[in-house]
């Protein structure tokens, strides 16, 4: 199992987020969380995993300590896309709520990369999954604003909150990867180790 293969390694996670702590607790693999502070911009000619291949590379790349031999540093970044427009973490509520009315009656793309850095090399992971939303309405929006306060995650929503639950009409792809790790995807390239 991926506890016997990585017993020998330090995980190191680059990302204060609750879900993918999660995930790797989920996986009983040990981490440390690690503090990366990054400013998120990207080149704007990049689509796609293209931009989140980017950032989560950079985020590695921010990484301020020395990777020792038998370190594996974990950063991650997701975005939202639809009707071409790419949706980052709201700032505030009122951008919440113009990212959510996007949303709404549409299909988006939830892209997710994941860069895994050791002291000799880098992989990056992308995926992406097709949300299929209802139509919202505005009572919707802002009880979920109000009560699940969705600035932390990319598009103002999480899929496995109270919007997800009535929103969501369809997903193609994987349900974790709109939570911000295609873990499926990691824990495939960490078995290679």
């Amino acid at each position: 199992m991926l506890t016997d293969k990585l017993k020998n390694y330090n995980i190191l996670l680059g990302s204060q987020s609750s879900r993918r702590k999660q995930f790797l607790r989920d996986l009983r693999i040990p981490f440390t969380t690690v503090s990366i502070d990054v400013d998120e911009d990207y080149p704007k000619y990049l689509h796609g995993n293209e931009i989140t291949s980017y950032l989560a590379e950079l985020k590695a790349d921010a990484y301020d300590g020395t990777l020792e031999e038998n370190d594996i540093l974990i950063t991650a970044d997701t975005l939202v896309r639809v009707s071409g427009k790419v949706l980052g973490k709201p700032k505030n509520s009122e951008e919440a709520r113009e990212m959510l009315n996007l949303l709404s009656e549409k299909q988006h793309e939830a892209i997710s990369s994941i860069c895994l850095k050791t002291n000799s090399k880098k992989t990056i992971i992308s995926d992406t999954t097709t949300v299929h939303f209802k139509k919202l309405t505005d009572e919707e929006i802002d009880f979920y604003i109000d009560n699940y306060k969705p600035f932390d995650k990319a598009g103002a929503y999480g899929i496995q909150e109270w919007l997800g639950y009535v929103a969501v009409e369809k997903i193609e792809g994987s349900f974790y990867n709109v939570m911000g790790f295609p873990i499926h995807k990691f824990y495939t390239e960490m078995m290679k180790l």
